[in-house]
């Protein structure tokens, strides 16, 4: 690795890294411990796997400045494994989604997200501003009036002290403040003690204690590859947010590598395997994280608070850790995408919209992603299919009909090509197909273009095919089966 690498991933404002990984941490902990809870596992569980996530990806990832820990998703995924088999299996799964990972990164399968369309990526950013804030609502509601002055004055907190100062971020002042004014004023309001048992040591390595055999692979394969895909969906989606955001490029194969690596660790350091964390991120990348030192010191500080630093974590109102997740999901939220409504395709938006609400109404970001991604692939066929033309052209002396084929010839255009050609009126006469402005991209296309050909010489008509490109000739040399007269 070059030193101006090294330097800007690890030397560059250190202070501001260290800082901005230190609110990404608390940001963490609510959704983890929440997350786990998901997943039938104890708190530890997902904890242990944040900071082991987040040591190792920090040196493997493909995208500084990105938060990875125990996520929702991967929870939702893992959370019937948990429940028929336990813990152990989850374990073994995790390991398993780890090798899957590596190996999509070694296939160089992270160059599929240019597939991802700019309306599924909003529709992503927005969903999930959406699930973090309602993940908030349990903790807001039926609070009382304590928990809500102190929620406001988190909230002024965090907006109003960058006015001031941007020394230190905003949410740790509003942690510390909040705090203070809870230990002292004796306030009756939820801590971080409330959310679930914290771990009191640290992580050790252990091997699988699953029997190796067959009937074990077959229970924990199918789990494992629907955490690999979740996992790599989710981080390189966020990758790309954080790409956007910072305006520098990442690399997604070793973003699959690395998050790879890293649920391998987390599963040998009995921790459930987890992904990009967008809401964490983008906090990070807001109050100033852009290297991977603040992703280092997220992980390695959440370790520190959970343990070090346990009795007075502990005291943390709830309150505080909220308020800082509702700035997140403001943060995170796409509001420019609200006001460009009336001008965008109504397609695109169309898009956007199906990503958001099947997101939030399954609350799986992955089947979301999935079927924004379907909907874009779907809308762009029928938009490039209505693109293809045939002109006809009739020559009164020779009695020569010339077909003049632009635009892209495939499976969703191929009965429109089919049909455009009058086969009664050629009858006996001489054809041109010139299809020099067109080109053939599948099996479909060619077999079109054979149907064409064989009804004009049913009907006794002389068929020219010319104009084909390489490429075109080429697919149809190997994959034709009607011998076409091409000059």
């Amino acid at each position: 690795m070059p030193l101006s690498a090294i330097r800007r991933d690890w030397g560059a404002n250190p202070a501001r890294e260290i800082l901005a990984g230190a609110v990404a941490t608390f940001a963490l902990i609510p959704e983890v411990i929440a997350f786990a809870f998901v997943a039938g596992v104890d708190p530890e569980v997902g904890l242990f796997a944040s900071f082991v996530i987040g040591i190792v990806i920090a040196f493997t990832g493909g995208r500084p400045a990105m938060v990875s820990a125990a996520a929702g998703s991967v929870a939702l995924v893992a959370a019937p494994l948990v429940h028929s088999h336990g813990l152990p299996y989850l374990l073994a799964a995790g390991l398993l989604a780890g090798v899957f990972q590596i190996a999509f990164g070694l296939l160089r399968l992270g160059a599929l997200m240019r597939f991802v369309s700019k309306s599924v990526r909003t529709g992503f950013v927005n969903a999930l501003a959406i699930l973090i804030f309602s993940a908030q609502l349990p903790h807001i509601l039926g609070g009382g009036w304590t928990a809500y002055a102190m929620l406001a004055a988190g909230l002024a907190i965090i907006y109003l002290v960058p006015r001031i100062s941007t020394a230190i971020p905003s949410p740790l002042i509003c942690i510390l403040v909040l705090t203070l004014a809870s230990v002292y004023l004796k306030l009756p309001i939820p801590t971080v003690a409330d959310l679930g048992k914290l771990p009191d040591s640290l992580p050790t390595f252990s091997w699988l204690t699953v029997p190796l055999t067959w009937e074990t692979l077959s229970i924990i394969a199918p789990p494992a590859l629907a955490i690999a895909m979740v996992g790599l969906l989710e981080s390189l989606m966020t990758a790309s947010v954080v790409d956007d955001l910072t305006g520098t490029p990442s690399s997604k194969n070793r973003e699959c590598l690395g998050l790879g690596m890293a649920n391998a660790a987390a599963s040998l350091f009995g921790g459930i395997a987890g992904c990009g964390m967008i809401g964490q991120t983008v906090s990070n990348v807001k109050y100033g994280g852009r290297g991977r030192l603040s992703t280092l010191f997220a992980g390695a500080f959440l370790l520190i608070l959970m343990v070090l630093l346990k009795p007075w974590v502990s005291q943390v109102p709830v309150a505080a850790l909220v308020a800082i997740m509702v700035t997140v999901s403001i943060d995170t939220f796409d509001w420019a995408s609200v006001r460009t409504l009336i001008v965008h395709p109504k397609t695109s938006s169309m898009v956007m919209f199906s990503t958001v609400i099947v997101t939030v109404l399954s609350a799986n970001l992955a089947l979301g992603v999935t079927v924004g991604v379907l909907l874009s692939g779907v809308f762009f066929t029928f938009k490039v299919a209505r693109l293809l033309q045939v002109k006809s052209e009739a020559d009164p002396e020779t009695g020569k009909l010339t077909y003049r084929v632009s635009g892209q010839v495939f499976f969703a255009s191929a009965d429109m090509f089919v049909d455009a050609f009058d086969i009664q009126g050629a009858a006996e006469d001489a054809v041109v197909i010139d299809v020099s402005q067109a080109h053939f991209w599948d099996i479909t296309a060619v077999a079109a273009l054979e149907k064409v050909v064989e009804r004009f010489r049913k009907h006794h008509a002389s068929v020219v095919v010319v104009g084909l490109n390489d490429a075109s000739a080429t697919l149809i040399g190997s994959l034709g089966s009607t011998p076409l007269k091409e000059v």
